[in-house]
């Protein structure tokens, strides 16, 4: 049974998406269009499920989520495929960052992630206003330079082709902000983005430099102890990037590198699982890491925790044991006051690794209370040390879940 500290958390999560899913996507559909001949208002139908998900969190009955696909250690990915949605799922996201450069020297972060959220597989209600899943996005970029980061976000339903993730292909999109394979198909994509006021936006082309990397076994990534909670996850973790971005109205060309994550399952963490602190590391010798501690309750990091090593010589799966993350100094929110350790140091013995990973900028919080509700530290890093003896340099993306709000277990539960 949950405690309802952790009740109250998700009620809290699920009441700001739905709320702000009437606001922002319900007032644009009456805008444009109060009545739709035969159906009743778009608003009241978001609006009457977000209110059911709700209600069934409050009884004593847990919400149903056998009616979705767990993940299946038996499941072999498959590429293109999977590059696409796979609605059978609950929960599922494409997630990009990388470190890139204008031609005059300055750098620049950026994130865009597209999530999907299952709320009723089988509506019983045939309206295409008619919530199966919310399609939420978050777009932020950090002028290094400026020590300034922006935060855009979005939160629509399919309806008339507002949001949504073809099955068949790589294409996400959430109200003109959309991922897809250049033309020509696979395998470089293009992202695309901007902000309502169009002081924010960027189009940008990613070229893989190599195939997916699977994380797990397999691709298939424990994350509790049930083997439900589970998810589907590979990277491409070195993406040739060149295009645009209009930061403060401000269009600058420029180039470098990215990354990508793409997931998906029903269930991913249990009550005691709070949250992450998630690496995804780019070094100028070539190697690429992805690492990550899932953090307890109690303080102690979850046995489940695991890693990715890639590099010339080939896929190295972390076991939580090969590796150590210590945090370092802690940069405190004005905003959330969460406390975010921003210097970390990653050693991974059986590898000859030590690398010291600073933030570019230490104000990198986003506050998602128009889409996620989620609060969270997401930026891009600098990292120095050495492989082996010899000193390497790189960049990369951090990700620190479970400071202020909520506990993820609550949200990815």
């Amino acid at each position: 049974m949950r405690s309802p500290g952790r009740a109250q958390g998700r009620r809290e999560v699920l009441a700001v998406a739905f709320v702000t899913a009437t606001v922002a996507a319900g007032a644009a559909v009456v805008a444009q269009e109060e009545f739709v001949s035969g159906l009743r208002s778009p608003v009241l139908e978001l609006v009457a499920a977000g209110a059911a998900v709700v209600a069934q969190e409050e009884s004593s009955e847990p919400i149903d989520r056998t009616a979705w696909k767990a993940a299946d250690p038996d499941y072999a990915l498959s590429f293109p495929r999977d590059h696409a949605a796979h609605p059978d799922h609950r929960i599922e996201w494409w997630y990009y960052t990388g470190n890139l450069h204008a031609s005059d020297g300055r750098r620049f972060g950026y994130q865009l992630t597209f999530f999907r959220f299952g709320v009723d597989r089988q509506p019983v209600n045939p309206s295409r206003w008619a919530v199966r899943d919310l399609y939420m996005a978050h777009f932020a970029v950090t002028d290094v330079e400026q020590g300034a980061h922006h935060v855009a976000e979005r939160l629509n339903r399919a309806g008339i082709g507002w949001a949504g993730a073809d099955t068949e292909t790589l294409h996400v999109w959430n109200d003109g902000w959309a991922v897809t394979f250049e033309e020509g198909g696979a395998p470089a994509q293009r992202l695309t983005a901007s902000s309502d006021d169009r002081g924010l936006a960027l189009d940008l082309r990613l070229d893989p430099a190599g195939p997916p990397v699977l994380h797990g076994v397999n691709g298939f990534s424990q994350k509790g102890a049930e083997v439900g909670n589970a998810s589907h996850y590979y990277s491409l973790t070195r993406l040739r990037t060149t295009g645009r971005l209009v930061v403060d109205g401000e269009e600058v060309d420029v180039q470098g590198l990215s990354w990508m994550d793409h997931e998906f399952g029903t269930s991913f963490l249990e009550p005691a699982q709070v949250g992450w602190d998630w690496f995804s590391i780019q070094l100028d010798d070539g190697t690429d890491l992805m690492v990550y501690v899932m953090r307890r309750i109690d303080g102690a990091r979850d046995s489940r925790s695991s890693g990715t090593l890639v590099s010339p010589a080939g896929v190295v799966h972390l076991r939580v044991d090969d590796y150590r993350l210590t945090p370092g100094r802690r940069w405190t929110s004005p905003a959330s006051a969460a406390a975010y350790p921003v210097a970390w140091r990653i050693e991974i013995p059986p590898h000859g690794i030590d690398l010291e990973v600073t933030a570019a900028v230490d104000a990198q919080e986003l506050q998602t209370g128009r889409s996620t509700g989620v609060t969270y530290w997401e930026g891009a890093i600098d990292v120095r040390g050495a492989r082996d003896g010899v000193p390497v340099t790189g960049a990369g993306y951090l990700e620190m879940t479970g400071y202020a709000g909520a506990p993820m277990s609550t949200v990815l539960r």
